[in-house]
């Protein structure tokens, strides 16, 4: 999730590991730890963009990162605070549950992580979007009033520990919000005796009561969007066809292996005015018009006179602002 949830969890993991013995110090170094995941950002500066995409959430999200970063960085914290040591075995707690809840908390994400790196398989729950206030601004509230409080206070860890049981619980009643909209979803395409391959379902942006749901076929895909405030039957887009025919030329090449793989199969391939686009669909559309709004993600494919691939990221030149998608947004949530 984003950076701010992020430092919001780790401080308060670390609080609740060693809040009582170390006072604010617990919540510096949690709040630390649960950035460091999320430092593998910096691979764009080490390799090309696609390959830094595909690695993104992957070793430094998983458990063997946190087994392995938990004794350095405890090390280097017993180190910093060695005229107050309170040994290596605390430190090594507390640095583990504050890194290893960070990818925890993103497996819950659209992109989710490679939890159980090195295997290739991406855990993404898909219950909650990247940033979501319902979700920090409460937890951020808890925290903050836990750190006004002494640590010997009692009321320190009471407010630190609700910080914690709300977001938790709130996290619940997203994996049931989603259950709920996912079955609204597939009940529909089953009256509309719709066959289909795959059903994908994932909250829009910043809310979990507004739902996008993402259709596999045989030749395609459609989406829809369905809001817990709808009054009015959930209407399915036309279908985008796959055309991955349009790919076959250069379908073992390295870098195009690498987008279906970052897709994980959810794409289709667009040709333009004479350009091939491979446009990734899990990562929804700029706006609600749900038949023309264009898709976010999308990569030129360019061929060089021998047929060799180079790709670059497509420019989105949307005509709205983002005040207005946003508006449309909030339009959309109250319901159709």
């Amino acid at each position: 999730m984003d950076s701010l949830t992020q430092i919001v969890l780790g401080a308060a993991v670390g609080e609740a590991v060693l809040g009582k013995k170390i006072g604010s110090r617990a919540m510096l170094w949690g709040a630390i730890a649960g950035t460091i995941p999320d430092l593998d950002v910096f691979l764009r500066y080490f390799t090309d963009p696609i390959t830094a995409t595909e690695m993104h959430r992957g070793f430094s999200h998983s458990l063997v990162f946190a087994i392995l970063m938990a004794p350095i960085m405890a090390w280097v914290a017993n180190k910093i605070h060695k005229k107050r040591s309170i040994g290596m075995r605390p430190w090594t707690k507390l640095f583990f549950l504050c890194i290893v809840t960070h990818p925890l908390l993103d497996n819950h994400t659209t992109w989710g992580t490679q939890f159980f790196w090195p295997f290739e398989y991406r855990i993404a729950f898909k219950n909650i979007f990247v940033a979501d206030p319902l979700y920090t601004i409460p937890f951020l509230i808890f925290l903050l009033i836990a750190m006004f409080h002494k640590r010997s206070n009692p009321r320190r860890s009471m407010f630190n520990n609700l910080g914690l049981i709300v977001s938790s619980s709130y996290m619940i009643l997203t994996i049931m919000l989603k259950g709920y909209a996912h079955y609204q979803f597939s009940q529909k395409l089953n009256q509309d005796k719709v066959e289909y391959v795959d059903l994908d379902s994932k909250p829009t942006p910043l809310n979990t009561i507004l739902w996008n749901a993402l259709v596999e076929t045989k030749t395609g895909f459609k989406v829809a969007n369905y809001s817990l405030f709808d009054s009015q039957e959930i209407e399915f887009s036309k279908e985008f066809p796959k055309n991955h025919h349009l790919i076959e030329p250069y379908k073992n090449q390295k870098e195009v292996q690498q987008l279906i793989k970052i897709s994980a199969g959810w794409y289709v391939l667009e040709k333009i005015k004479g350009e091939l686009f491979f446009v990734d669909l899990r990562f929804g559309q700029m706006g609600f018009d749900i038949n023309k709004s264009p898709f976010l993600w999308r990569y030129k494919l360019i061929p060089d006179k021998y047929g060799k691939i180079k790709v670059e990221r497509a420019k989105n030149e949307f005509k709205k602002s983002a005040g207005g998608i946003f508006g449309e947004l909030w339009t959309r949530i109250k319901g159709n």
